[in-house]
């Protein structure tokens, strides 16, 4: 078979094998007993300390979250004394990827080790076990991730990870639409959706909304100026189908051009900021009229330049939440023939610098924010790579308290759950967190965990540390 014809099947081919996985619904686990954890701060995105509170969990529900003279424990509660602590709504980390590894072994289009880890093998065991991400996550205060482009597998398995208590909440974007027709694939199963005619976008939207996929989302990279007319028209078909079918538009889109095409096609979100040149007051008009979110991914191109200089990223954020077999990997300095030359690496410094930047204008302007790390590539961990992007967003301008809003409720928003999460309100979901310092003072503090709450269910941050 053509290698098009190939792509333009793969919508059909992916859905008959997701179809019937998502069909069945795991077993929810018991809902844990009662919980009240007391005498903690109660911190909430975008309003005012609630010293000496008590927040109530109840059949993996919020009951109540308030000063103590206002929110009574339950008879037969549980009870956590969080004294000198600060409770909060879980964080969230809108740009993941469970299709990839943090290292080069789930991309070698960066750096090809594919005879020592074979590809196929190294998707298979990110397929069947996602537990080392899920512990690395919880146990860096992360309760819920938006994974925005990986295999179809990543569709049942957010269905899963909702009904799990040890692994944070997930929605998936599944599969990519992608402008270019990109190799990073297996032969059966595919994760880049070549965008190559109007009907494999629409085959394509069609068969990602019967996946269950919570969005689409177009990889709009660059393409020869010969070629750009006809997919930015591509890009409007998807925008059009996404609309029909009820599913937002998301969008990778690095270049300011690329991105107001994304916005005019009715982007809802910008999975990573503009970095090639500052954002103009027509973008910001177009990210108004779509009341779009940004979400920056400050720090995943320091990760790739960590992994091929041969630093751990360590240097740049804790790494005791990460399983050995990734820290291993991040730890272990790349051979000289898989480096780059040094002006290629020279020149990914400017990128975070140019993003910032833009960040600031974005900020300046009113535009949301949602925190995101793009967790999956080379050097960028699940879980604690959290901290390295907050504290750049930090670095970047906006306060600590705008920080902590975008990794909260900003970031529920960007993956359309505002409604459930985001804050500890009644009825709102029973994720949350508690710190040994207020991050929304300074955002290092996000360091702090102490106690993880997953749908109801306490765990200390060492009982999440990876097993020896």
């Amino acid at each position: 078979m053509p290698r098009r014809l190939a792509y333009l099947s793969l919508a059909p081919i992916a859905a008959v094998a997701v179809m019937a996985a998502i069909r069945t619904t795991p077993a929810p686990n018991p809902a844990p007993p009662a919980l009240a954890i007391v005498h903690a701060t109660l911190i909430n995105p975008n309003a005012a300390p609630v010293p000496d509170a008590v927040v109530v969990f109840q059949a993996g529900r919020v009951t109540c979250a308030g000063a103590r003279t206002s929110c009574a424990v339950p008879q037969g509660a549980a009870t956590r004394d969080a004294t000198g602590g600060y409770i909060t709504p879980g964080l969230i980390d809108a740009h993941v990827h469970y299709s990839q590894t943090a290292w080069i072994d789930g991309r070698p289009d960066a750096g090809d080790v594919r005879a020592r880890f074979p590809y196929d093998s190294v998707v298979a065991s990110l397929r069947d076990h996602p537990e080392r991400f899920d512990r690395a996550y919880l146990c860096s205060g992360v309760t819920s991730v938006f994974d925005v482009g990986g295999y179809p597998w990543s569709l049942p398995m957010a269905r899963r990870h909702e009904e799990t208590l040890t692994a944070p909440r997930m929605v998936a974007a599944g599969p990519l639409l992608a402008t270019v027709d990109f190799w990073l694939n297996l032969p059966f199963e595919r994760q880049f959706v070549f965008m190559g005619s109007d009907s494999a976008v629409r085959t394509g939207v069609s068969a990602l909304a019967r996946m269950g996929a919570s969005a689409i989302k177009v990889w709009y990279i660059q393409v020869p100026d010969s070629l750009q007319a006809t997919m930015r028209h591509r890009l409007m078909v998807a925008g059009e189908e996404a609309r029909r079918v009820g599913l937002p538009l998301i969008v990778h889109a690095t270049e300011l051009a690329r991105a107001k095409e994304a916005l005019a096609a009715g982007a809802r979100v910008l999975v990573h900021n503009v970095d090639d040149v500052p954002v103009d007051s027509e973008f910001i008009a177009l990210a108004r009229k779509n009341d779009a979110i940004v979400i920056p991914t400050l720090v995943v191109v320091t990760g790739y330049e960590d992994v091929f200089r041969g630093r751990s990223p360590g240097l740049r954020y804790p790494l005791d939440c990460v399983d050995k077999i990734t820290r291993s990997h991040l730890e272990s300095p790349l051979p000289d023939n898989l480096r780059p030359p040094a002006a290629r690496l020279d020149r990914l410094k400017s990128v975070p610098v140019r993003s910032a930047h833009n960040l600031a204008l974005l900020v300046a302007a009113h535009i949301p924010i949602a925190m995101g790390t793009d967790a999956g590539n080379p050097g960028t961990a699940a879980g604690p790579s959290v901290y390295a992007e907050m504290e750049a967003m930090q670095a970047a301008g906006m306060s600590a308290k705008a920080v902590f809003a975008s990794a909260t409720m900003g970031s529920a928003r960007a993956m359309g759950r505002d409604r459930e999460l985001g804050s500890l309100e009644p009825n709102k979901l029973a994720d949350a967190v508690v710190f040994d310092a207020d991050p929304s003072a300074d955002i290092a503090n996000a360091r702090k965990v102490r106690l993880v709450v997953r749908g109801g269910a306490v765990y200390t941050r060492e009982e999440l540390l990876p097993q020896p």
